[in-house]
């Protein structure tokens, strides 16, 4: 039976070193949370991120437009957000409404005040494998990881799922950390004869219980990045647990695995913002 990769609890850890260093610092990080519209669960990621930014002694500026607000709005306020100086980060909570061009908003956003790793500037840095900010989910990940003591060097590290949020960022930090990396999409043929050969499986499809216990191999590591409400309301990953949990070595539940480390990944990446913006005097 595997062991769980408990994301709450490590997350939990981080919080209390941010924490630990946001008192030490000249005035607290100010992250500026960005949401156009009234999609359900969005609503609740920002809430979730807002409190996580109290917990930790972040301040945070919410700013929550109508849907129908035209694009010209939203990247002046953007604008606006970058001209401040006492803003070190800022977030763009996706998605956007179906009016608005996606990468035309991200990419308004100073590449500086970036905290989700998004900018086209920041994104040629981590594929250059030069320091830079790291897109939260993969960087949470392979900080659980690291936690349990996974090592990813000379691994066969499988993902599922091409996204430019999680899959192919993720594909980049594990090839400059020396794994052995596939991406697998739904035009792979075969996909369980990739997933069995995994070490390290990452799962981020979108459909519910969709890796069974068939297409893993035995003491494979498994990370569950999905997150689904099915009818009857229950929230399930893409890995089926009960089946997969059988023959894997190591996996994260769903809820409170990869979830709570992006947030926690969040927080970080906003006092690092604020840390490269002090002077050798404040530091």
């Amino acid at each position: 039976m595997a062991e769980l990769l408990d994301g709450r609890r490590v997350a939990e850890l981080v919080k209390e070193s941010i924490s630990a260093e946001v008192r030490g610092l000249p005035r607290a990080p100010v992250l500026a949370v960005l949401m156009v519209g009234d999609n359900p669960a969005s609503q609740v990621y920002v809430s979730n991120k807002v409190k996580a930014c109290q917990d930790v002694g972040i301040s945070s500026r919410r700013f929550h437009l109508p849907a129908s607000t035209p694009e010209e709005k939203v990247l002046e306020m953007i604008d606006s957000l970058n001209e401040d100086p006492e803003v070190d980060g800022i977030l763009v909570q996706l998605p956007l409404p179906h009016h608005m061009d996606r990468e035309r908003v991200l990419e308004r956003v100073d590449p500086g005040k970036d905290v989700d790793g998004f900018h086209p500037y920041n994104v040629g840095k981590l594929l250059q494998g030069r320091p830079t900010v790291e897109p939260c989910t993969p960087k949470g990940i392979l900080k659980l990881l690291e936690h349990y003591g996974v090592e990813m060097e000379g691994k066969e590290a499988v993902i599922v799922g091409r996204s430019e949020i999680v899959g192919k960022p993720m594909a980049l930090m594990m090839l400059h950390r020396n794994a052995t990396v596939s991406i697998l999409h739904s035009k792979t043929r075969d996909l369980a004869e990739h997933t069995r050969r995994a070490e390290i499986l990452v799962v981020a499809t979108g459909r519910p219980g969709f890796i069974t216990a068939e297409m893993v191999g035995e003491g494979a590591v498994v990370v569950d990045v999905g997150i689904n409400r099915l009818p009857n309301g229950k929230i399930v990953g893409d890995v089926d647990f009960e089946g997969v949990s059988k023959k894997a070595s190591w996996i994260t539940p769903v809820p409170g695995g990869v979830g709570p480390m992006t947030v926690a990944m969040l927080l970080q990446n906003t006092l690092e913002r604020a840390k490269a913006k002090l002077t050798p005097q404040d530091q």
